[in-house]
Protein backbone atom coordinates (compact mmCIF):
# COMPACT_ATOMS: atom_id res chain seq x y z
CA UNK A 1 0.00 0.00 0.00
CA UNK A 2 1.15 3.57 -0.58
CA UNK A 3 -0.85 6.01 1.43
CA UNK A 4 -2.96 3.97 4.15
CA UNK A 5 -4.76 5.22 7.55
CA UNK A 6 -5.17 2.66 10.36
CA UNK A 7 -7.38 2.67 13.11
CA UNK A 8 -5.53 2.23 16.55
CA UNK A 9 -9.32 2.66 18.18
CA UNK A 10 -12.76 3.31 17.67
CA UNK A 11 -14.15 4.01 21.15
CA UNK A 12 -16.18 7.19 21.80
CA UNK A 13 -16.84 8.33 25.39
CA UNK A 14 -15.67 8.35 28.17
CA UNK A 15 -17.73 4.46 29.62
CA UNK A 16 -16.40 3.00 26.25
CA UNK A 17 -12.56 4.42 26.66
CA UNK A 18 -12.46 4.08 30.67
CA UNK A 19 -14.52 0.30 30.19
CA UNK A 20 -12.15 -0.77 27.07
CA UNK A 21 -14.94 -1.65 25.31
CA UNK A 22 -13.47 -0.51 22.29
CA UNK A 23 -9.43 1.02 21.73
CA UNK A 24 -8.86 4.30 21.95
CA UNK A 25 -5.54 4.94 20.14
CA UNK A 26 -6.44 7.24 17.57
CA UNK A 27 -5.81 7.17 13.84
CA UNK A 28 -2.22 6.61 12.46
CA UNK A 29 -2.00 8.43 9.04
CA UNK A 30 0.70 7.27 6.23
CA UNK A 31 0.53 10.04 3.28
CA UNK A 32 2.64 10.75 0.62
CA UNK A 33 5.50 9.33 2.72
CA UNK A 34 4.87 11.37 5.81
CA UNK A 35 3.17 9.90 9.14
CA UNK A 36 1.36 11.43 11.52
CA UNK A 37 -1.24 10.74 14.22
CA UNK A 38 -4.48 11.99 14.70
CA UNK A 39 -5.64 12.00 18.40
CA UNK A 40 -3.30 9.80 20.87
CA UNK A 41 -5.61 8.72 23.40
CA UNK A 42 -5.05 5.90 26.45
CA UNK A 43 -3.34 2.81 25.34
CA UNK A 44 -1.81 4.34 21.76
CA UNK A 45 1.61 3.46 22.53
CA UNK A 46 0.37 -0.55 23.00
CA UNK A 47 -1.43 -0.24 20.14
CA UNK A 48 1.45 0.81 17.51
CA UNK A 49 3.62 -2.01 19.05
CA UNK A 50 0.79 -4.78 18.76
CA UNK A 51 -0.20 -3.75 15.14
CA UNK A 52 0.49 -6.30 12.59
CA UNK A 53 3.08 -5.08 11.12
CA UNK A 54 4.68 -2.68 14.24
CA UNK A 55 4.20 1.01 13.98
CA UNK A 56 7.59 2.74 15.32
CA UNK A 57 6.30 6.39 17.16
CA UNK A 58 9.57 6.78 16.41
CA UNK A 59 9.31 8.03 13.01
CA UNK A 60 6.37 10.10 13.42
CA UNK A 61 6.68 13.48 11.33
CA UNK A 62 3.76 14.67 13.07
CA UNK A 63 0.93 15.09 16.26
CA UNK A 64 -2.50 16.15 15.53
CA UNK A 65 -4.60 16.91 18.63
CA UNK A 66 -8.05 17.87 17.90
CA UNK A 67 -9.42 19.34 21.06
CA UNK A 68 -7.62 18.78 24.98
CA UNK A 69 -10.37 16.03 25.65
CA UNK A 70 -8.89 13.27 27.53
CA UNK A 71 -9.65 10.61 25.09
CA UNK A 72 -7.81 12.78 22.42
CA UNK A 73 -4.59 13.52 24.15
CA UNK A 74 -3.96 11.00 27.36
CA UNK A 75 -0.66 9.40 25.06
CA UNK A 76 0.16 12.94 23.50
CA UNK A 77 2.97 13.05 26.22
CA UNK A 78 4.68 9.76 25.05
CA UNK A 79 3.76 10.25 21.65
CA UNK A 80 5.77 13.39 21.82
CA UNK A 81 8.70 11.57 23.29
CA UNK A 82 8.90 8.68 21.17
CA UNK A 83 8.95 11.25 18.10
CA UNK A 84 12.02 13.28 19.26
CA UNK A 85 13.93 10.72 20.72
CA UNK A 86 13.55 10.58 24.06
CA UNK A 87 13.58 14.35 23.32
CA UNK A 88 17.32 13.77 21.89
CA UNK A 89 15.77 14.76 18.60
CA UNK A 90 14.60 18.12 17.79
CA UNK A 91 11.99 16.79 15.48
CA UNK A 92 8.73 16.48 14.10
CA UNK A 93 5.26 18.56 14.61
CA UNK A 94 2.77 19.18 17.27
CA UNK A 95 -0.31 19.94 16.25
CA UNK A 96 -3.05 21.60 18.53
CA UNK A 97 -5.79 24.60 19.66
CA UNK A 98 -4.25 26.74 21.90
CA UNK A 99 -6.27 25.93 24.79
CA UNK A 100 -4.31 22.29 24.43
CA UNK A 101 -0.90 23.87 24.78
CA UNK A 102 -1.21 26.78 26.45
CA UNK A 103 -1.67 28.10 30.06
CA UNK A 104 -3.48 27.61 32.55
CA UNK A 105 -3.68 23.66 32.14
CA UNK A 106 -2.08 22.46 29.08
CA UNK A 107 -2.15 18.62 28.10
CA UNK A 108 1.04 18.23 26.92
CA UNK A 109 3.93 19.37 29.10
CA UNK A 110 6.54 22.16 28.40
CA UNK A 111 9.69 20.09 27.66
CA UNK A 112 8.13 18.07 25.47
CA UNK A 113 6.96 21.11 23.56
CA UNK A 114 10.29 22.53 23.66
CA UNK A 115 11.59 19.45 21.81
CA UNK A 116 9.30 19.96 19.07
CA UNK A 117 10.99 20.90 15.78
CA UNK A 118 7.58 23.02 14.83
CA UNK A 119 4.43 23.80 17.31
CA UNK A 120 1.48 24.85 15.21
CA UNK A 121 -1.61 26.45 17.04
CA UNK A 122 -4.79 25.37 15.04
CA UNK A 123 -7.29 28.19 14.47
CA UNK A 124 -10.72 28.11 12.50
CA UNK A 125 -9.72 28.77 8.74
CA UNK A 126 -5.87 28.24 9.37
CA UNK A 127 -4.17 25.75 6.79
CA UNK A 128 -0.75 23.89 7.96
CA UNK A 129 1.96 22.29 5.91
CA UNK A 130 4.59 19.32 6.58
CA UNK A 131 7.63 19.91 4.35
CA UNK A 132 5.30 21.33 1.61
CA UNK A 133 4.36 17.33 1.22
CA UNK A 134 1.13 17.31 3.17
CA UNK A 135 -1.22 20.03 3.70
CA UNK A 136 -4.55 20.36 5.98
CA UNK A 137 -6.50 23.00 6.92
CA UNK A 138 -8.96 23.13 9.97
CA UNK A 139 -11.92 25.35 7.79
CA UNK A 140 -14.05 25.59 10.96
CA UNK A 141 -14.56 25.37 15.13
CA UNK A 142 -16.86 22.76 15.94
CA UNK A 143 -19.36 23.06 17.97
CA UNK A 144 -17.94 21.41 21.82
CA UNK A 145 -17.59 22.27 25.26
CA UNK A 146 -13.66 23.16 24.80
CA UNK A 147 -12.11 24.12 21.59
CA UNK A 148 -12.39 21.97 18.76
CA UNK A 149 -11.51 21.61 14.58
CA UNK A 150 -12.01 18.76 12.34
CA UNK A 151 -9.10 18.15 9.69
CA UNK A 152 -9.32 18.21 5.95
CA UNK A 153 -6.48 17.38 3.94
CA UNK A 154 -6.39 18.24 -0.05
CA UNK A 155 -4.12 15.57 -1.42
CA UNK A 156 -3.10 14.62 -5.09
CA UNK A 157 -5.88 12.10 -5.58
CA UNK A 158 -8.70 13.51 -3.12
CA UNK A 159 -9.53 15.39 -0.38
CA UNK A 160 -9.91 13.67 3.14
CA UNK A 161 -12.07 14.94 5.83
CA UNK A 162 -12.22 14.33 9.26
CA UNK A 163 -15.22 15.73 11.09
CA UNK A 164 -14.34 14.98 14.98
CA UNK A 165 -16.50 15.58 18.40
CA UNK A 166 -18.98 18.22 17.45
CA UNK A 167 -22.72 18.59 17.93
CA UNK A 168 -24.50 19.17 14.03
CA UNK A 169 -24.84 22.57 12.67
CA UNK A 170 -25.14 23.69 8.92
CA UNK A 171 -21.31 25.40 8.71
CA UNK A 172 -20.11 21.50 8.91
CA UNK A 173 -21.75 20.88 5.12
CA UNK A 174 -20.37 24.01 3.86
CA UNK A 175 -16.87 23.64 5.39
CA UNK A 176 -16.46 19.52 4.68
CA UNK A 177 -18.21 19.84 1.10
CA UNK A 178 -15.92 18.44 -1.84
CA UNK A 179 -14.57 15.31 0.37
CA UNK A 180 -14.46 12.62 -1.48
CA UNK A 181 -13.45 10.44 2.13
CA UNK A 182 -14.95 11.54 5.07
CA UNK A 183 -13.86 10.27 8.66
CA UNK A 184 -17.23 11.04 10.91
CA UNK A 185 -16.94 10.63 14.52
CA UNK A 186 -20.32 8.95 15.68
CA UNK A 187 -21.01 8.64 19.10
CA UNK A 188 -24.77 8.59 19.73
CA UNK A 189 -27.57 6.59 17.88
CA UNK A 190 -30.55 8.93 19.04
CA UNK A 191 -30.31 12.55 19.94
CA UNK A 192 -28.60 13.71 23.03
CA UNK A 193 -30.77 12.66 26.42
CA UNK A 194 -29.73 16.28 27.65
CA UNK A 195 -28.77 20.07 26.53
CA UNK A 196 -24.93 20.25 27.10
CA UNK A 197 -23.83 16.79 25.43
CA UNK A 198 -22.47 18.01 21.98
CA UNK A 199 -21.99 14.87 19.64
CA UNK A 200 -22.72 13.79 16.54
CA UNK A 201 -26.08 11.10 16.53
CA UNK A 202 -27.59 9.41 13.25
CA UNK A 203 -29.34 11.89 12.28
CA UNK A 204 -26.80 14.62 12.23
CA UNK A 205 -24.62 11.83 10.46
CA UNK A 206 -27.54 11.33 7.81
CA UNK A 207 -27.46 15.38 7.08
CA UNK A 208 -23.67 15.55 6.82
CA UNK A 209 -23.19 13.04 4.25
CA UNK A 210 -25.71 14.10 2.05
CA UNK A 211 -25.35 17.44 2.24
CA UNK A 212 -21.35 16.68 1.74
CA UNK A 213 -21.51 14.21 -0.31
CA UNK A 214 -18.68 12.19 -0.14
CA UNK A 215 -17.47 8.94 -2.08
CA UNK A 216 -16.77 6.94 1.26
CA UNK A 217 -17.86 7.94 4.87
CA UNK A 218 -15.99 6.11 7.89
CA UNK A 219 -17.94 6.15 11.02
CA UNK A 220 -16.03 5.98 14.55
CA UNK A 221 -15.67 6.83 17.64
CA UNK A 222 -18.37 4.87 19.48
CA UNK A 223 -20.22 5.46 22.78
CA UNK A 224 -22.48 3.29 24.44
CA UNK A 225 -25.60 3.55 22.71
CA UNK A 226 -23.98 3.16 19.15
CA UNK A 227 -22.13 0.22 20.30
CA UNK A 228 -25.30 -1.49 21.48
CA UNK A 229 -26.90 -0.80 18.42
CA UNK A 230 -24.16 -2.52 16.55
CA UNK A 231 -21.72 -0.10 14.38
CA UNK A 232 -22.32 -2.38 11.31
CA UNK A 233 -25.68 -2.03 10.76
CA UNK A 234 -26.09 1.47 11.72
CA UNK A 235 -23.29 2.22 8.89
CA UNK A 236 -25.88 -0.18 6.52
CA UNK A 237 -28.51 1.69 8.05
CA UNK A 238 -26.75 5.41 6.79
CA UNK A 239 -25.64 3.63 3.69
CA UNK A 240 -29.61 2.88 2.64
CA UNK A 241 -30.92 5.63 3.80
CA UNK A 242 -28.20 8.24 1.94
CA UNK A 243 -27.17 6.40 -0.93
CA UNK A 244 -23.69 6.71 -0.35
CA UNK A 245 -20.99 3.97 0.81
CA UNK A 246 -20.84 3.89 4.90
CA UNK A 247 -18.39 1.80 6.40
CA UNK A 248 -18.14 1.16 10.79
CA UNK A 249 -14.79 1.35 11.66
CA UNK A 250 -13.48 -1.79 13.59
CA UNK A 251 -9.88 -1.92 16.21
CA UNK A 252 -7.14 -2.21 13.52
CA UNK A 253 -8.73 -1.47 10.17
CA UNK A 254 -6.28 -0.10 8.54
CA UNK A 255 -7.70 1.68 4.71
CA UNK A 256 -5.90 1.60 1.51
CA UNK A 257 -6.14 4.78 0.32
CA UNK A 258 -5.78 4.04 -3.47
CA UNK A 259 -8.19 0.86 -3.28
CA UNK A 260 -11.05 3.87 -2.02
CA UNK A 261 -10.56 6.41 -4.22
CA UNK A 262 -9.33 3.99 -7.31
Amino acid sequence: MSDWIKFLGTAGARFVVYKQLRASGGIWCHIQERDLIIDPGPGTAYRCHAAKPKLNPEILDAIILTHRHLDHTTEANVMVEAMTRGTFSRRGALFAPADAICRPEPVVFSYLREAVERLGVLHEGGCYSLDGRVGFCTPVRHLHPVETYGLLFDLPYGKIGFIVDTAFFSGLVESYRGADLLVLNLMLFDPPPRPGIQHLDVAGARRLIEGIKPRVTIITHFGMTLLKRNPHLVAQQLQEETGYKVIAARDGMTLDLASLFA
